[in-house]
């Protein structure tokens, strides 16, 4: 391992979290400038901090949090009647003190916070199913956390199935059953009660010690470098912006009519500007349905809108109404290198390609089991049925770790090189025998 100074009390490790004693652990991710200080993860010695909801406090936290190697994050949130979620509650912690923070508190300054998650690249975000956690965090700031690392993408590649709850992986690294009491209450209220409170904090101080023993058996079974790749994918800000332009590949209609996809993406582009605008769900605006029959048979007047399903009579003369209709006549027929594939026409996937596809799917379930490895951490669908289809560059199974754990196999089965056997009762992969 080659070691740089960086910065006093810090040092740049190459792919290690650095320890005194020469204790080097393995990281799964990207080198990053981590504290020379032992961890402490017995709960015993974790410092609960009240309710945070003043500037001071949380600044005073947040400079604590900066040199610390990792911070564990959750979030509360509603949006059963928005469109952006409306956060409610940040809970926050590593391995010695935790906190939940309220965004709600008048003159809360958020921003230590937010430049802590998202402008720190010393300190790892860790979450747990943290998609919904990561939006809100980019709504807020434009910015994804990073680096980041996700606990249900970790226990993938330790065969603990492809979406592990959050309970459950508490229940299976700890053996605490978390307290569900609190789980579907009402996050926007206020005060919050002291159940409230220690129920959201629960969710970050588990995860702070859940976490380093996943690094531990990551560095054991060597699949840390395994999640590089997907944890990046999580920490992409394209995955979380809502561009209207393509709002309509969202809804399903059964046309391939240029002209009717062409003003299906208009009135789609329409809606998720007006759900933005009012921050309002996309379907209170209009439901798909609607927006499929808007699509299909456009309206040739406004008064017309009286007549269409799923829209109120006040459409015929209101300004929302007349502002769907000059979306519908704005609308151009969709250009050829937008339109969607035939799932039918992609080459070389006929009937034939379909049941190598099937194939492909069955020593995907094969290898997972034998690895023990959630299957869709080593391929996707899509990459199996290009696979199949002929496609022999581009395809992440054909790169790096997946090819060596499961695309080289793939490959094998698909050009005859490999085939299915029974042995004892117990389906495994053999080498084809050459004619």
């Amino acid at each position: 391992m080659i070691v740089t100074p960086a910065k006093p009390g810090l040092v740049a490790a190459v792919g290690y979290l650095s320890y005194p004693a020469g204790n080097p652990r393995a990281l799964p991710f990207q080198p990053r400038f981590v504290k020379h200080a032992p961890p402490r993860y017995d709960a015993r010695l974790m410092h609960v901090h009240p309710l945070i909801t003043d500037s001071a406090t949380l600044a005073n936290l947040c400079a604590r949090l900066a040199d610390a190697p990792f911070v564990t994050v959750d979030t509360e949130f509603m949006r059963e009647s928005t469109y952006y979620p409306e956060l409610c509650l940040i809970q926050i912690a590593d391995s010695e003190e935790a906190a939940a923070i309220d965004p709600k508190a008048p003159g809360l300054d958020m921003t230590p916070l937010l430049e802590l998650l998202t402008e720190n690249e010393d300190v790892l975000k860790v979450f747990h199913a943290g998609g919904q956690d990561i939006e809100i965090i980019y709504n807020l700031t434009g910015r994804t956390p990073h680096p980041l690392f996700d606990t249900q993408v970790a226990a993938m590649a330790l065969g603990q199935g492809e979406q592990i709850g959050y309970s459950n992986l508490v229940d299976s690294w700890l053996g605490i059953q978390v307290d569900k009491g609190a789980r579907f209450t009402d996050w926007s209220r206020r005060p919050l009660d002291d159940r409230q409170v220690d129920y959201a904090i629960g969710d970050v101080t588990h995860l702070s010690r859940i976490f380093p023993k996943m690094l531990e058996r990551l560095k054991k079974t060597g699949r840390g470098a395994w999640l590089d790749q997907e944890m990046e994918r999580l920490a992409d800000p394209a995955n979380y912006a809502n561009d209207p332009d393509v709002a309509w590949k969202r809804v399903r209609v059964s046309s391939r009519k240029a002209d009717v996809l062409g003003r299906l993406k208009a009135i789609a582009r329409w809606r998720e500007l007006e759900a933005q605008g009012k921050d309002l769900p996309r379907g209170r605006i209009v439901k798909d349905e609607t927006l499929g029959d808007l699509a299909g048979h456009p309206p040739r007047r406004q008064a017309d809108l009286a007549k269409v399903r799923g829209l109120s009579q006040t459409w015929a003369s209101n300004e929302i109404g007349a502002r769907l209709m000059a979306a519908i006549e704005h609308a151009r027929r969709l250009p050829a290198d937008e339109m969607p594939a035939r799932d039918d026409r992609k080459p070389g996937l006929g009937k034939d390609g379909v049941l190598v596809a099937d194939l492909l799917k069955l020593l995907l379930k094969i290898r997972a089991r034998d690895i023990d490895v959630a299957p869709r951490l080593l391929a996707r669908s899509d990459d199996l049925e290009a696979l199949a289809a002929g496609v022999r560059s581009g395809l992440s199974i054909l790169e790096g770790w997946r090819f060596d754990q499961f695309g080289r196999d793939a490959l094998d089965l698909v050009e005859g090189r490999m085939a299915f056997a029974v042995t004892g009762g117990r389906l495994k992969m053999t080498r084809a025998e050459a004619e």
